[in-house]
């Protein structure tokens, strides 16, 4: 599971969850590994490995207090109480809550969006959102100037100055 976690934590491009239904634990976790989490509004949400006699495991010991803090980790983790989606929202263990039958349409939608972006960009950018949880501010704003002066050269960038100057959406390639 760690694996995985790590996988979908350190791909280029933003991981979009789609949560219907009930999802606990290592699924829990690994919905929060994604970028962006979108769940249906009758979606449930619990970490309920301490009433089973286990300490979490999946990532969910690192991403939790990360997300909602420590003291929020461990009240869901010590006390395995069920959330709804709105609760979850609330805590901001997810981005949207959205009818069960718009879920996929939702998703898609956050999907599409992205990919018309600056995709190298956005790529680069969850890099360095990702790093910043566990670097010092000095750190993180290095790898934002290193990566400023890589991105402001792409043809992605061009375009963005282009389109504002012709007063147009830009139409980005990913480059």
């Amino acid at each position: 599971m760690q694996r995985l976690i790590t996988a979908v934590r350190d791909c280029e491009k933003p991981v979009i969850a789609a949560v219907n239904g009930s999802v606990k634990d290592a699924g829990l976790y690994l919905a929060l590994s994604c970028d962006l989490v979108v769940a249906a509004e009758d979606a449930r949400f619990a970490v309920t490995f301490i009433e089973r006699g286990f300490v979490p495991d999946g990532g969910g010991i690192y991403l939790l207090p990360r997300i909602v803090g420590l003291q929020r980790a461990k009240e869901l983790i010590f006390l395995g109480d069920e959330l709804t989606a709105s609760g979850a929202m609330a805590l901001g263990l997810v981005n949207r809550v959205v009818p069960a039958a718009s879920l996929e349409t939702s998703a898609r939608e956050l999907a599409d969006r992205l990919a018309k972006g600056p995709t190298k960009t956005i790529g680069l950018t969850k890099l360095l959102l990702n790093r910043s949880l566990d670097s010092d501010v000095a750190a993180a704003f290095r790898d934002e100037a290193a990566s400023q002066e890589m991105v402001v050269w792409t043809a992605d960038a061009s375009e963005s100055f282009r389109s504002r100057s012709e007063g147009r959406p830009p139409s980005y390639s990913g480059w």
